[in-house]
């Protein structure tokens, strides 16, 4: 599976500093939304309330998880979605980790290291073929 498949998902959810405007997170956030996937953002310290701190919090079935943070937060969620038997995961530059994707593979996880926004400004640029 490549990154470009994970945007046949509908239901995504991106981790990491989906607030800050200065961050991947937020950009991919944005991006997905503007390609019309049903996507949140979940930050695990975020105390303002615009958005989850959880998986678990997120209220509709998540198909594709886009990591964006750092790898030792990364594995709390990864550990979290094999629990709730979310199975693909999109891990960004810099996210990665050998046990993240050992992890993984262990559980029969789709996890593709690769960047959202490469794959989206391919789909764009096709499209004005």
């Amino acid at each position: 599976m490549s990154p470009a498949d994970f945007l046949n998902y509908k239901n995504w959810v991106v981790i990491g500093d989906v607030l800050n405007s200065t961050k991947y997170a937020y950009r991919i956030l944005n991006a997905l939304k503007e390609h019309g996937l049903n996507v949140s953002g979940i930050h695990p310290k975020d105390e303002s309330g615009l958005v989850y701190r959880s998986l678990k919090e997120v209220p509709y079935s998540i198909e594709v998880i886009d990591l964006c943070i750092n790898p030792k937060y990364g594995m709390e969620f990864i550990k979290e979605a094999k629990g709730m038997g979310i199975n693909n995961i999109l891990i960004q530059p810099g996210a990665e980790s050998p046990e993240i994707i050992k992890f993984a593979e262990e559980n029969k996880m789709s996890a593709v290291e690769g960047c959202a926004l490469v794959s989206l400004s391919k789909i764009k640029n096709n499209a004005k073929l």
